[in-house]
């Protein structure tokens, strides 16, 4: 019961500036990790986009029938 309680208690807490300079450090690793990989892994990026968007493309051409598909009158 008393973990129940802990759990949705309302506390009033707040980060001392030594924890806060800690996160705000490791949130600063993560963001250059982050962007270092876009950087380096960009061009592999770049077309695994392509070769989705040519793969939507050619589906859905698939799907339309073609104006030479269909019997003439």
């Amino acid at each position: 019961m008393h973990v129940f309680s802990a759990l949705f208690s309302t506390r009033l807490a707040y980060i001392d500036p030594n924890t806060g300079g800690m996160l705000f450090q490791l949130l600063a690793v993560l963001f250059a990790a982050i962007s270092g990989a876009v950087l380096v892994f960009s061009r592999q990026i770049k077309s695994a986009f392509a070769r989705l968007k040519r793969a939507f493309r050619e589906r859905k051409g698939q799907d339309t029938p073609r104006p030479e598909d269909k019997p003439s009158p």
